[in-house]
């Protein structure tokens, strides 16, 4: 009995040590993990856009508009036509003068022609329109009581006819004396280098599209004006702008093409005539059209004081939004008319 127990221990140990020689083989060797690179991005933060306040438009080198803007007062009596420069304005505001017919004060500043022209004499509105601005306003002269309202703002004054212009302005042989006073436009902003670039007037939307008339207006063909008896000028939606006409017939610009704008914006004013000419009132409010995108929206402007700019709402008081591009501001008498031609 006890040889059997000696064995049965003897047989468990040798089962025991098998077991343990079995567990006792070497572990399987891990590789070691490579560290990952450390990442480097190879993002370029883009340059800022920078949009031109008068357009809304992007612009591809921003010292360009690092400038002052350049307002005139263009003639635009038959004489004067086709007037220079006028393809290249970020603004123009058609005002009544005498006589019915209309004058124009035309902002140059994202493009910034040659020349521009001709220049006439300054109104009694015309501080109201420049004062926002800034920057210059040339003009051929007027009544010394409204050339001192004009030298009363912040715009500088280029006159035609003073020693600081003599370089800068001149007479054309190819038009007739009043209607040919031409303005050399870069030189005299390069000699006013100092003064400031404009601020916004005008709220844009970022595309045609998005611009407060295209999404919530009515589609027209256009639109036709009565300033007075001597200028009807008129509007059709083509090829994506407003293409102007005066006199029933095309309006164009020196070299021959036809003026356009992305915007038009008829505010109706009230005109006054205690000062001996038509005066058109700015300080106050009142009921506007806005066109853009082929469409047409209703809107009512306001201008608190002189160097105030316009401001455009729409019914429920938000900004109307203009399209990116140039645009014309139409100041029609409220004696005079408004007509939109239904889209065909």
């Amino acid at each position: 009995m006890q040889s059997r127990g000696r064995r049965a221990i003897v047989t468990g140990l040798a089962v025991v040590i098998a077991i343990g020689a079995a567990g006792c083989t070497s572990p399987e060797v891990m590789p070691v993990p490579t560290p990952t690179p450390t990442y480097t991005s190879d993002y370029v933060t883009p340059e800022p856009v920078v949009y031109a306040p008068l357009t809304g438009m992007p612009v591809d080198d921003p010292a360009s508009i690092e400038r002052p803007s350049l307002a005139a007062k263009i003639d635009n009596h038959w004489d004067a036509r086709p007037q220079v420069g006028l393809e290249s304005t970020d603004l123009v505001f058609e005002e009544l003068v005498e006589g019915g017919l209309t004058r124009y004060m035309a902002v140059w500043h994202s493009h910034l022609p040659k020349e521009i022209g001709p220049i006439r004499s300054i109104r009694p509105m015309d501080p109201d329109i420049a004062s926002p601005l800034g920057g210059i306003i040339a003009y051929s002269g007027g009544q010394l009581r409204f050339v001192a309202l004009m030298q009363q703002t912040d715009v500088y004054n280029a006159i035609h006819g003073q020693p600081d212009t003599a370089d800068v302005m001149y007479r054309t042989s190819s038009k007739a004396a009043p209607h040919n006073v031409i303005v050399k436009a870069r030189e005299l902003v390069a000699a006013h280098s100092d003064l400031a670039a404009p601020p916004q007037l005008f709220a844009f939307a970022d595309s045609a599209d998005a611009s407060t008339a295209a999404r919530e207006g009515k589609a027209i063909s256009g639109v036709d004006l009565v300033f007075g008896s001597s200028s009807q000028p008129s509007w059709r939606w083509k090829q994506g702008v407003w293409l102007r006409s005066q006199d029933g017939e095309p309006d164009l610009d020196s070299a021959g093409n036809r003026l356009s704008a992305v915007n038009v914006v008829v505010i109706r004013v009230p005109v006054s005539y205690g000062l001996g000419v038509p005066k058109t009132e700015l300080i106050g409010s009142g009921e506007a059209k806005v066109l853009s995108g082929g469409r047409i929206v209703s809107a009512t402007w306001s201008k608190a004081s002189r160097t105030a700019p316009i401001r455009l709402v729409d019914s429920t008081g938000a900004v109307i939004r203009l399209a990116p591009g140039n645009s014309w501001i139409e100041l029609v008498p409220t004696s005079g008319s408004v007509s939109a031609i239904a889209a065909k």
